[in-house]
């Protein structure tokens, strides 16, 4: 059994599917979206940093007096459906999903008990949000259900006395923030919690190690689930199950423990943002390099959306998934269940990561440029005469090569048209028995 320790807990070894599943979808949904202006942080900015574009926003656009709260029955969902969204989820090649149960603002997206009327069952939709997905998620999919929960609230007013007291009083966590957490697993069983938000407060004043205890040793997910690293100031990059470090993390190197590159495809917001132009959002060919980057250096990669108030996921994002899908139909050997290889990157060739699937023998070439050449050079792998074979994902035949050296071959891609490439934005070559 796990004590509730952080030396007992970051012991325990991560549930083998996580490493394996590589690429996962943030859902970050909520109240924000109602706004959809600027950031999932409307409430922070307008209200406590008084930040101009905000306070302009609300000026022009509602009447004196409407409060953040007012914006809780706008959000409608009257399009939110969670049999389409598991569809587009699984579309996008993605083995797990993260929605977020309750942001910052400490409005649930289901009808908890601790959040008295500040839920989505009791305003705005009047449904169990959480309950829809996972339940479409699971029945229509093969993907892991996962959700972020933010352990503390802007503005609760137990949070914020508990804030004065330098947390010395304990009353939020014990009322609010851990019997909500205790809910969600008992009642969705999810299989990653995804915490946030430590509000400046250290893990005792979350008794963080103690909810983890129970998490691992007699919670109903105890033997798949798992978690992040922000339990607490203090914490990330250092306690927790897989680390995140800092939001759009991507080292570049490998590191010793499993960590999660967590992006955006809109460059600056997690929420929603109405006012977002098509330069704000990355391409597909941006996303790639990121997926093939971090899976390189050992990580996954789970990649933000922010859906409508009125639970739409906008086409954009839909179109990235899908592409995001299309790209893996063909690449996801050198993706799924990889291990790093001995380097990450090549040392002749810009934009080449290298992953390895020891299993079957071979080590995965992603590269992202196709050379105009014809001529790929790679400056890592030790090629056997007679022996590497060398084949291009989605393509039939084998293809010719010749060994630099000690270290190092040169690779003449096959000429293809456009319509004949196996796909776009990036492409792997497998080679088997190289040294």
């Amino acid at each position: 059994r796990y004590q509730p320790t952080w030396g007992s807990l970051d012991a325990r070894p991560l549930p083998a599917w996580f490493d394996e599943a590589k690429f996962g979808v943030f859902i970050h949904w909520g109240v924000f979206s109602v706004p959809s202006f600027g950031s999932e942080w409307f409430w922070w900015y307008w209200q406590k940093e008084k930040r101009e574009p905000y306070v302009k926003f609300m000026d022009t656009n509602y009447p004196p007096g409407f409060s953040y709260e007012d914006f809780g029955p706008l959000f409608t969902a009257e399009f939110f459906d969670a049999n389409q969204w598991a569809d587009i989820l699984k579309a996008s090649g993605a083995r797990y999903v993260v929605l977020t149960s309750k942001h910052h603002e400490g409005f649930t997206l289901w009808g908890s008990k601790y959040s008295w009327n500040w839920n989505a069952v009791d305003v705005g939709p009047k449904r169990d949000l959480v309950a829809e997905l996972a339940a479409s998620v699971r029945n229509r999919t093969d993907l892991h259900f996962g959700l972020y929960h933010s352990l503390f609230e802007w503005f609760n007013p137990l949070f914020r006395e508990d804030a004065t007291s330098a947390f010395k009083t304990r009353k939020f966590p014990t009322s609010k923030s851990l019997p909500e957490l205790y809910e969600i697993v008992t009642k969705y069983q999810p299989e990653i919690i995804w915490s946030d938000g430590d509000g400046d407060a250290p893990d005792t004043y979350w008794n963080s190690t103690g909810f983890l205890a129970w998490l691992y040793n007699d919670s109903p997910v105890r033997d798949t689930v798992v978690t992040n690293d922000r339990w607490g100031i203090g914490t990330m990059c250092t306690h927790g199950g897989f680390y995140t470090c800092r939001d759009r993390y991507n080292p570049g190197h490998l590191l010793p423990r499993k960590w999660e590159n967590c992006m955006t495809i809109d460059r600056h917001s997690w929420g929603y943002r109405r006012d977002a132009p098509l330069r704000d959002y990355l391409a597909i060919e941006d996303l790639v390099k990121e997926l093939a980057e971090t899976v390189s250096c050992g990580g996954n990669l789970l990649m933000n959306i922010g859906p409508t108030h009125d639970g739409r996921i906008a086409v954009v994002f839909e179109e990235r998934l899908r592409q995001m899908g299309a790209w893996l139909e063909v690449n996801g050997e050198a993706i799924y269940g990889t291990k790093p290889w001995r380097a990450q990157n090549d040392t002749v060739t810009p934009g080449v990561w290298y992953t390895s699937s020891p299993k079957e023998g071979k080590v995965n070439v992603i590269f992202l440029n196709w050379p105009v050449s014809g001529i790929l050079e790679l400056g890592e792998p030790q090629a056997k005469i007679g022996e590497t074979q060398v084949k291009l994902a989605g393509y039939k035949d084998l293809l010719k090569w010749v060994a630099l050296g000690e270290t190092g071959m040169v690779i003449a891609l096959p000429q293809l048209t456009p319509q004949q490439l196996p796909c776009q934005w990036g492409w792997t070559l497998q080679l088997t028995d190289v040294n």
